[in-house]
């Protein structure tokens, strides 16, 4: 970890370490790439925010503990966490005095950044992932500083799109185990989660009570009573939320917001979007 704090500079409210990148035209014409590195020593008094972001940030906590808000809601910060700031939402974090935050993070951008992000389980309504940084990707983040610290050779765009790419694949594996929950309440979240994960991914609520080992009747029975809707409907929502947040914040044409929230074309994602919100994606956009 110590390569991570080598170049520190120092700031009234912490030590910084910060690299930028400048995208190459190959980087934009992908689907996410990296746009700066860096690692901070969090000091007395550390307080981040109310601000918002133009880009995504990936932040990994490696030691002490802080607050987290961002979407109206608060996380704890402990090491090993994950969190993420998302573009044009207001974010605010900040540390405990008793344990001073070191965080290691990158910033990235792209028009399949959120589908990255899913890959690992994060997304706009989970911003924050408990115990998510493994010790294979804090190892591919000390490559990562090393390859951009080098002032002889400059790492390469395809250089720096194989480690970011490394990086996702690697933290991909801490997502939620598979396994037979034992108990209503913890099927249910699992379920839920697992929802709030693969929303985009062509799901089918058979895998979904399959994968928490549970009658499909009963399942969907269950998660309305517990949620007040169903499972369908649920999934529904959560695309509904993520193509109106991208309405919103990107210029994605609609096409591609449609196959980034689940939809095969733009014929089905507008039917579904006016029956849900009464107006079509265009008017929608336009207001």
């Amino acid at each position: 970890m110590a390569i991570l704090f080598n170049h520190m500079k120092e700031d009234h409210h912490e030590q910084l370490e910060i690299h930028y990148f400048t995208p190459s035209a190959f980087e934009k014409a992908g689907p996410a790439w990296p746009i700066r590195l860096g690692a901070n020593i969090a000091k007395t008094g550390y307080h981040i925010g109310p601000r918002i972001t133009p880009y995504y940030y990936l932040i990994m906590v490696l030691e002490g503990e802080g607050i987290f808000i961002q979407g109206g809601q608060t996380y704890t910060l402990r090491k090993n966490d994950l969190f993420c700031l998302f573009p044009q939402v207001t974010h605010e974090y900040y540390t405990m005095e008793h344990a001073l935050l070191r965080k290691a993070f990158f910033a990235f951008d792209g028009k399949l950044a959120l589908q990255l992000l899913d890959r690992i389980g994060l997304g706009p309504y989970r911003p924050h992932l408990p115990n998510g940084l493994t010790a294979d990707a804090l190892a591919l983040m000390e490559q990562f500083f090393n390859l951009v610290s080098n002032k002889e050779k400059p790492p390469s765009d395809l250089s720096r799109l194989a480690i970011f790419h490394q990086l996702f694949d690697t933290l991909s594996e801490s997502k939620i185990p598979h396994g037979t929950p034992a108990s209503a309440g913890s099927w249910l979240q699992k379920a839920k989660d697992y929802l709030e994960i693969h929303y985009a991914d062509g799901i089918t609520i058979e895998s979904v009570a399959e994968y928490v080992g549970i009658d499909r009747t009963h399942f969907s029975k269950t998660f309305n009573k517990a949620f007040g809707l169903s499972p369908m409907k649920f999934v529904q929502q959560l695309r509904m939320n993520e193509a109106t947040l991208l309405m919103k914040q990107t210029d994605y044409k609609l096409a591609e917001i449609a196959q980034s929230v689940g939809y095969p074309d733009l014929f089905s994602f507008s039917k579904a979007f006016k029956k849900q919100l009464g107006v079509s994606p265009n008017t929608y956009r336009k207001q």
